[in-house]
């Protein structure tokens, strides 16, 4: 069998000459930055640990530029973050062991929220692998195990030959939809001996594209142009698709109202005259979807807080398309389209036939105003009004973190991202710690835009080292912490379960003074209050690099619908 290879790149005299007699003092961790580079990575993160130096060492004779955080876990956030914010591949390099499983509660963040993040870990030496007990430090029976079930694929390399082709396969697999976290393992001796093999050249690893079938389009148009009252919820999928626009459009051709899912922040207009805005976690709104007798999905699994905690009950069809097939029909029977959400919204904007409802916005009107009704019953005007601060003091393109604190669940709702991915949280996984490393990582990202990050205080002793960090970096980036002296959340749920917060050293915290640590690290910190936070954050926003902003304040969430 003869294969045509016109089509490839030919080398130059030049390039030749460089593969067959390649630079002296390469080893195989020069395989793996060049490999990045080869695939078009700029940015790395990382924490380097003993097994995992020769990685570490290469990035000096690269052009790779590293990001290092103090814990594996926050580095993990931070690459999570770059990934969202640009939509390519963020390269993670990480040591054997503990340094491996420090950074797991990232990556499962990252595989539920889809974010492209290459985990790239060293291991003991080839020696010691096998399931034998050698003894050498970090080892692990299988590390592999421990992120099998968390990450999409698992790359092994055993020989330095095999470094490109891994890192290739894990790159091509993080970007293919739905995006996700994916693991290359290789041992101590093959990064660290002496390669002579030719410096890695640019190489392809372009994600599989994921088309609807035609059939299926054509069905989905038919339910959506002969639907009474069509309902549109997107998800994450859409955001991360670049699918706002096509979302709009089909929106507009057949009057549906839209609701966009916490995942899926900034995916329509807040202010749009079919915009249900992100009131998921209201009965109101469940209503309303319950009652449309076409319902379309997009880029959304319905999961636990997309479904009002799983209180939703379609009446009519629904139509789900989605990239992960796993979550096709996972909750509620479907239409079910396995496709990229751009891919397949640009076809149905094609197929569906223009519909006129002249009583949709309307009907969204009541609903929001309802929920309205609902929340102001509560007396909740400093939750609305701590909110409404943040959203007056963080510029419209500036991407926003947020951890799971009171103020960010509030916002899940009730905030207006106003553009597409620029809000983020770790709704995802649910797991503390998430938003300053992650701002840290979106502000390597785009350097020219401040970032802003909002935690409880309990959520941000997991990143106090990160100070450190935005410091060195000079990241452009502001931490509001919201002090109110524990776990407050958990603290509603212990007093609504057993009437009160019975085990109280549970819930209340001992915690520094944020203003003093902060400047300790040579961050400039300010004490607000609800009255002072718009102008204080604002202020903090516009300055050149690193700054938090506390304020202390007792904050209450809105009481659920779902019970």
């Amino acid at each position: 069998m003869s294969h045509d290879h016109d089509d490839r790149p030919q080398l130059t005299a030049a390039q030749a000459a460089a593969v067959l007699t390649p630079p002296p003092g390469r080893n195989g961790g020069d395989l793996v930055v060049e490999s990045l580079q080869g695939l078009g990575a700029t940015t790395v993160f990382g924490l380097p640990g003993q097994h995992a130096l020769g990685m570490f060492d290469a990035l000096r004779r690269s052009s790779l530029r590293y990001v290092g955080l103090r814990v594996e876990n926050n580095a993990g956030f931070a690459a999570d973050a770059y990934g969202r914010i640009t939509g390519e591949v963020a390269p993670l390099l990480l040591s054997t062991g503990p340094g491996a499983l420090t950074s797991l509660a990232a990556l499962q963040e990252a595989a539920a929220a889809s974010a492209p993040v290459l985990a790239i870990a060293s291991q003991i030496p080839t020696a010691g692998l096998g399931g034998g007990r050698h003894g050498y430090l970090h080892e692990l029976r299988d590390q592999q195990a421990s992120v099998r079930d968390i990450v999409k694929s698992v790359h092994t390399v055993r020989a330095a030959s095999q470094i490109p082709s891994a890192i290739a396969a894990a790159w091509e697999s993080a970007l293919t939809a739905p995006h996700g976290p994916v693991w290359v393992e290789i041992p101590q001796d093959v990064l660290l001996a002496e390669t002579t093999l030719p410096v890695v050249s640019a190489m392809d690893a372009a994600p599989r594209e994921l088309y609807p079938r035609p059939e299926l389009t054509i069905a989905a148009a038919h339910l959506l142009s002969n639907a009474e009252r069509p309902v549109i919820i997107a998800g994450g999928g859409v955001v991360r698709s670049d699918a706002s626009g096509k979302l709009r459009a089909l929106a507009e051709k057949i009057d549906a109202p839209v609701v966009t899912t916490f995942g899926g922040k900034g995916a329509f207009p807040w202010e749009h005259p079919l915009s249900l805005r992100s009131w998921l976690e209201d009965r109101h709104t469940t209503d309303f979807l319950e009652d449309a007798d076409v319902l379309l999905v997009v880029g959304s699994g319905l999961g636990e807080l997309s479904s009002n905690y799983h209180t939703f009950r379609p009446r009519g069809r629904v139509i789900q398309i989605e990239a992960d097939a796993g979550k096709l029909e996972s909750n509620h029977p479907a239409l079910g389209i396995h496709s990229d959400a751009r891919e397949a919204l640009a076809d149905l904007l094609d197929a569906v036939e223009r519909r006129e409802d002249a009583g949709a916005a309307e009907r969204v009107r009541t609903v929001l105003e309802k929920v309205r009704v609902r929340i102001e019953a509560q007396e909740l005007t400093l939750e609305q009004q701590v909110l409404t601060a943040v959203r007056e003091a963080l510029p419209d393109a500036s991407p926003s973190f947020w951890d799971m604190t009171i103020l960010a669940y509030w916002a899940w709702s009730a905030f207006d991202a106003r553009r597409p991915n620029t809000m983020h949280s770790a709704q995802g996984a649910g797991g503390l710690g998430y938003a300053f490393p992650a701002a840290v990582g979106a502000a390597a990202a785009d350097p020219t835009t401040p970032v802003l990050a909002v935690s409880g205080d309990g959520g941000a002793m997991y990143s106090i080292a990160e100070l450190a960090t935005a410091r060195q970096y000079d990241a452009p980036l502001t931490w509001l912490i919201v002090d109110d002296g524990g776990y407050g959340i958990l603290r509603e749920y212990m007093t609504d379960a057993f009437g009160e917060t019975s085990a109280a050293e549970a819930t209340e915290l001992t915690r520094p003074d944020f203003v003093a640590l902060a400047e300790s690290f040579g961050v400039p910190a300010v004490r607000t209050t609800p009255e002072s936070l718009a102008a204080d954050l604002g202020k903090a926003l516009a300055a050149p690099g690193p700054s938090v902003v506390v304020l202390p304040v007792l904050l209450r969430m809105f009481e659920p619908t779902h019970l």
